[in-house]
This record gives C-alpha cells, sequence and structure tokens, in this order.
C-alpha cells in the first residue's frame, strides 16, 4: 500500500475515535445532569429562562417549572440545560477583594487619566 493510503486510513480511524470518544462523553454528562435534576432544584433552560423545579414526570418527559410565584409550565425534560449551583457568600467577598481599586499616589496605569495634570492645557497632537 502506499503512504498516502495509509495516512488516509489513520485520519479515518483518529476522527471515529474522537467521535465515539465524544458520544461517550456527552451520554455521561446528560446522566449526570439527569441526577441532579429533583423536584426543588434551581434550573436554567437551553432558551435562557431560570426557574425552579416543582415535579418531575418520567413518564413523559416533562417538568413542572416554577418561573415566577404562581406560574409554573411544563417542559420538555431535555430543554433543561444545567442545573444552578447557589452562589456562595465567600465568592462574593473575594471579587470585592479583587476589584481594581485607584490609588491616588504612584504611577497611574497605562490609559488611565490623572486630574490636574499641566499637559491638559497644552494642544495636542493634530489639534488645529
Amino acid at each position: 500500500m502506499d503512504p498516502l493510503t495509509l495516512v488516509m486510513l489513520a485520519v479515518l480511524a483518529m476522527l471515529v475515535f474522537f467521535m465515539f470518544r465524544n458520544g461517550r462523553k456527552r451520554k455521561r454528562d446528560q446522566e449526570a445532569l439527569q441526577a441532579t435534576m429533583v423536584a426543588g432544584a434551581d434550573v436554567m433552560t437551553n432558551f435562557g429562562m431560570y426557574g425552579t423545579i416543582v415535579s418531575i414526570d418520567e413518564e413523559a418527559n416533562k417538568v413542572a417549572l416554577l418561573i415566577a410565584p404562581g406560574t409554573i409550565v411544563d417542559i420538555h425534560r431535555q430543554t433543561i440545560a444545567r442545573v444552578v449551583e447557589p452562589v456562595v457568600a465567600e465568592a462574593d467577598d473575594e471579587a470585592l477583594a479583587q476589584s481594581p481599586v485607584i490609588e491616588s499616589l504612584g504611577e497611574p496605569e497605562f490609559g488611565q487619566r490623572v486630574d490636574g495634570d499641566d499637559s491638559d492645557n497644552q494642544p495636542k497632537k493634530g489639534d488645529a
């Protein structure tokens, strides 16, 4: 067999391998999602609607989703994209600690405007 045929067969074999691997991974992720879907869980649907699961009908593949107080909609079970995890208060504290703070002393960051700079009174390049 010529080398080109061997290379083409190797590429085909790799393609088939990755297709089966991706299918198994997707199936495993779907099973994990189905295991975490229980009544009372906060979820997000494929079309971006957030709600709380009220009940799950296994036979009809339907989920009763509470989207607002007193508003329950029935959706197909597979339209649930993910279970929303509650936000921990520590994450908010970390975000505040990492937020940029403008320091009054020191060198300004690149592109940062400094108040009271004397160069503002001088004409800029390109000004007429």
